[in-house]
Order: structure tokens, then sequence, then C-alpha cells
């Protein structure tokens, strides 16, 4: 596959970065250079939100119908390039072409989304004991939105980090990350392509150990009036201690360590099904991925014999290449990470039922059964395709299981008696419960984010609307005011 070569948008002009300094980021599989990127400078992105600062004005005072039209031609344009995602993709992170149409199907419909958000930025009237005065709550553009996202969905979250912003009358700062900065400069030009006017949408790529110096050059900037940052609770912890620093209202999606919980009455193979597509989907590099499986022990024999024969089943291969389920992994250090929870787990008693320790970043699918919490992986994030079953001896203990982690992103629970569930899903600390669905589960209009060390705020629809606009209290007056004095 060929190099690409891409470059910053910063109002409306594509330009490399100050002094001409760029980075490489190298496929996963064999180390090929896969795309060449401009490494921006403090003031480069000082320069970016500048150029959104400028364009504010225009954009927020856009009628909401041409808001609209920007980002429905927007995502007419994203899915036409569903091609150009898949190689890039493939290229940076190693992901199948399967993961890549999901991707941008789902920010096609996140673009769809956010366009009817535009006439639904609603205010309130609130009874005053002020007589004659009309005392109303009005939402109201924030100003520049610094957006920041990751590389495992990175259609999906580079459009989740925008397009609410941009139809609440929000211009962005898009930050791209170091490891696919091909596939989310796409986006800016999809957006580019769209129409969108200069300086609505900006785009900086950095390379990694310049990060901290670029993140908070934007975060300082007082033009920029919300950040918005999806990727690991260590980072998120920087982002958030930079944004309590300057005072910036965050929106933080951070680690997950989700739990599936098979209860006694569950079906079986349904469960099994969604187990297998929450745990191995993009293989396991999912924020959502299944990463504890929790089963009643009087049906965990029966659930892990099917959930393993289906995970020894999937195909996996270099997505270059054709269609796979599993593709590589992102770099060897998610290898490493791997193989050192494989040993820990079998160590202390854990039993390999399919899969095992990888040497590349073709990882199989790999499944550990008696888990127990002693066990690293019981409580670390695998973020990658190993997945530990823990046996259960009843409901309650299986509440407990979900519990005892710090993270709360997403959740499920399986089980033929809806009343049951509910009940137990109401218990689960996590921004994110499905009854009888898979973990890995986002739509568009769905107030999407977690609790506990998996961040706090939450994406899409009207929590959306909510994260991006000030909510202003203003009066109006109507008849004479009588003052004490």
């Amino acid at each position: 596959m060929t190099t690409s070569s891409i470059s910053l948008l910063i109002g409306g002009q594509r330009c490399q970065a100050q002094g001409g300094a760029s980075f490489e980021r190298r496929n996963p599989l064999d180390g090929s250079v896969a795309t060449v990127a401009p490494a921006a400078t403090a003031a480069d992105a000082v320069a970016a939100v500048a150029a959104a600062q400028e364009a504010f004005p225009a954009w927020a005072a856009l009628g909401p119908s041409a808001r609209r039209a920007y980002l429905l031609k927007a995502a007419q344009v994203l899915e036409s390039k569903e091609q150009a995602f898949a190689q890039a993709m493939a290229a940076e992170t190693g992901a199948s072409a399967l993961w890549a149409g999901f991707n941008v199907h789902l920010a096609a419909g996140m673009l769809q989304e956010a366009a009817a958000l535009t006439t639904q930025i609603n205010g309130d009237l609130i009874p005053s004991d002020v007589p004659g005065s009309l005392a109303m709550a009005v939402r109201q553009p924030a100003g520049v939105v610094l957006g920041m996202a990751p590389w495992n969905a990175p259609v999906i979250l580079g459009v989740r980090a925008i397009a609410v912003p941009l139809a609440c009358g929000n211009t962005v700062v898009l930050k791209g990350s170091e490891l696919c900065p091909r596939t989310h400069g796409l986006i800016v030009d999809c957006l580019a392509e769209a129409g969108l006017p200069p300086g609505v949408v900006n785009f900086v790529t950095n390379r990694p150990e310049d990060a901290p110096t670029v993140v908070e050059a934007m975060i300082a900037h007082p033009a920029v009036r919300r950040v918005n940052f999806t990727g690991s609770t260590r980072v998120g912890k920087v982002i958030a201690s930079l944004c309590a620093q300057y005072l910036k209202p965050s929106v933080l999606e951070l680690g997950g360590k989700a739990p599936l919980l098979v209860l006694d009455d569950a079906d079986v193979d349904a469960a099994v099904d969604a187990a297998i597509f929450g745990a191995f989907a993009n293989s396991g590099q999912i924020c959502m991925s299944t990463e504890r499986i929790v089963v009643d022990e009087k049906i965990a024999d029966a659930f892990a014999q099917k959930f393993a024969a289906r995970a020894q089943a999937l195909p996996l291969a270099d997505p270059r290449q054709g269609p796979a389920v599993l593709g590589s992994v992102v770099d060897m250090a998610t290898v490493e990470r791997c193989n050192r929870l494989i040993d820990d787990a079998l160590a202390k008693g854990a039993k390999l039922l399919c899969g095992g320790k990888a040497d590349s970043t073709l990882m199989p699918a790999t499944v550990l059964d008696h888990v127990t919490a002693e066990m690293a992986i019981y409580r670390e994030e695998s973020f990658g395709p190993v997945k530990p079953i823990v046996r259960v001896k009843d409901t309650e203990a299986a509440i407990a299981c979900a519990n005892d982690n710090a993270y709360g992103l997403s959740s499920a629970v399986f089980s033929r008696d809806l009343g049951k569930a509910w009940a137990v899903a109401s218990r689960i600390e996590s921004g994110i419960c499905h009854i009888n669905g898979p973990t890995v589960h986002d739509e568009a209009q769905m107030p999407f984010g977690g609790v506990k060390e998996s961040g706090f705020g939450r994406f899409g629809g009207r929590a959306g609307i909510e994260a991006f606009t000030e909510l202003r209290w203003v009066t109006m007056q109507t008849s004479p005011r009588h003052y004490p004095f």
C-alpha cells in the first residue's frame, strides 16, 4: 500500500506544520510507513483555535436549516468514501474492512442525527415571582470546541467529537490521533468537500511526544469553551486536570471493563451470540468491548463450551489481503499486555479454552475460563481479543462481580425474566446497560457516556446539546417594575 501524506487544515487552508516537521505512522503488521503527517507545534494549534474563533460569529448566526444542509451533505460525502476509509484504517491500525464499514455507516448516521438536532436546540419559559417578567432559559452556542478522538473506532469517534458541536453553532478544532492521522484527516476532507465555510472545522496532527504541549496550548486558549476527549482513563485524567486548571467544561469518555451477565435462566445461545460480537468486534479494541463474561455456575459449562467453539472459528487475517473478522491489533504493546494477562491467569489457575499467546499483532480469539479476582485480567482492561469467563454462584454474586471494578461504561444482562433483568440492570454501576443485547452498541441519538473511571458527561442526542451549548437565563420586563427604594 502506498504511503499517504496529509496536511493540517487551518482557516480553510491546507498547510504543513511550522518549520516543516512531520512524523510517520507505521502499519502494525509489517512496519511499513502508512502515513506521513504534519508534526504541529503549539503555535500551529493556537492558529487553528484562532481560525475557529474568527469563524464562530458567522457560523453561530447561521440559521438551523443552513447548518442542517451542510451536515447532511457531509454525511453523503462520508458514505461515498467508505473504500478510502477502509484502506486508511487497514494501513494505520490494522482494522478489518467489516469494522471500517461499520464505522463509516454509523458516523454518517451521526452526522444525519446532528443535522436533525439543529432545530431542536430549545429553551424554556420559567415562571417568575416578579410581575411582568418574562423569564427564559436560552441555549446558545458555546464558542470553539476542541475535540480529541482515538484510533480504535476512528470514524465514529472522530465524527462524534465534532458533529453535535457543529449542529449547535460552535466551531471546532479536531486533534487527530497520532495512530490514525490519515483516517481522521479524511473526516475533515468530507466536511470541507461538503462546503463548510473556512475555519468552521480545523484539523491538527502532532507527534506523540508533542501532545502535552499542543493540547495544553489549545485548552489554555481563551476562545476554547468546551473540550471533549475519548481515550484512556490515564490520559483522560490529564485532560481533566488541564480543564480544571483553565476552567473549561469537558466531556470525557474513557476506559471500560464492560461486564456481560449471563443469569441462570438466560437463553444461552443468544448470550453466546452477543458475547462473541461484543468481545471480538475490532479484536476487542472498543471502549464498550465485553471484558468480563460473568456466568451463573449452573449454566457456565454449556455457555463456555459454545462460546469457545465460536471464538475458535473466527477468521483471523491481514485485513489488507481480504475479509477477516479479526484483523491486526494496533501495536505490539497490545500483544505484550495480553500475553502478560494470559500468563498471569494461567499461573493462578485459569483454564485456556482457545487461542493463546501471540508473537505478532495477528492475535487469535482467546478465552480464559475460571477467572478469579486474584488474576490481573479480572480487573485490567485487556483492550484486545483475550476474554475472561468468571463463574458466580447466583444473581447477587453476578451483580457484585459486575460492580467490582473501577470502570463503568457499558454492561449487559441476559435473562428470560425481563423483570428480574431490569432489576439487575438498575443495580449495575455503568452509564449504559443493555438487557438481552451486546455491550457493544451505539446509536447517534442516545446519551452515551460512563460513570466512575469511565468518565463523565454524555455525547449524543439532546444530551449532546446540553453538553455543547451555554444555558443562559434571560429576562424581559414587560410592565413597569416596582423597586423597594
